[in-house]
């Protein structure tokens, strides 16, 4: 019987610094042995590869997309390839594949038709975040964009709030980075002022910023969030 190509997860920088200086010597490595790739940027994507194997042939490249988009009668033959003996990497836009991204579901295919997946080492902005933030990581949980309506936003913050306090649980979110400063000011005003908040941005960037400090004193503190990513984490004692 034939072997299964894999699923390699490829990560990619969360910014525009040079990869080798983030990612470890063996994902170029192994950029270069692939041909087929799932993406959800072709333009950035093709940049990532270029960037990181100059010398690989970009028309060589088949780049097959993954996005919001893709509707799923799509994506369910990307991995036919694979049960040729093929293998293939995916390429996120968010730091590492599957998380807070749509690789998950070619992953869950994968693992259906029972071919390999491989993660591979690099920087996700939500760890790193999580890492740097001195809050609890024993126990916290991801919960990817709040509602934009505000009175749901409210609503979500509250709850977030709530929940950490009754469970000793950290809790992270992300917002669109042209919206980041509307959000900071809804938690400032929503948030008690005790509640600890960490504002993580431009993660392994030269602008790289983390602090962590109860709500009264983010009010006294200025903070340019304007389209720089950003990762958010309260915590309620």
């Amino acid at each position: 019987m034939k072997e299964f190509g894999k699923i390699y997860l490829i990560p990619t920088t969360l910014g525009d610094n040079e990869p080798l200086e983030v990612l470890p010597l063996s994902i170029k490595k192994i950029i270069e042995d692939l041909q087929y790739f799932i993406v959800e940027n072709e333009k950035s994507a093709r940049r990532f590869i270029k960037r990181i194997t100059p010398k690989k042939s970009q028309a060589s490249l088949e780049l097959l997309l993954l996005d919001k988009y893709t509707k799923d009668y799509e994506s369910s033959a990307y991995l036919d390839i694979c049960l040729k003996g093929i293998s293939v990497g995916i390429l996120s836009e968010a730091g590492v594949p599957a998380i807070a991204d749509p690789g998950a579901s070619i992953v869950k295919q994968a693992h259906q038709l029972k071919i390999r997946v491989v993660p591979l080492v690099g920087p996700s902005s939500i760890l790193m975040a999580m890492m740097a933030s001195g809050l609890n990581g024993q126990n916290f949980a991801f919960n990817g964009y709040l509602p934009i309506e505000k009175n749901e936003r409210k609503t979500a913050i509250k709850q977030l709030e709530h929940k950490s306090k009754n469970t000793n649980q950290s809790q992270i979110f992300i917002e669109t980075p042209y919206r980041n400063e509307k959000f900071f000011a809804s938690l400032l005003q929503i948030l008690t002022p005790t509640t600890l908040l960490c504002v993580a941005i431009d993660i392994t960037l030269n602008t790289e910023f983390i602090k962590t400090m109860p709500v009264k004193d983010w009010k006294k503190q200025a903070v340019n969030l304007h389209k720089r990513p950003a990762i958010f984490i309260l915590h309620k004692s």
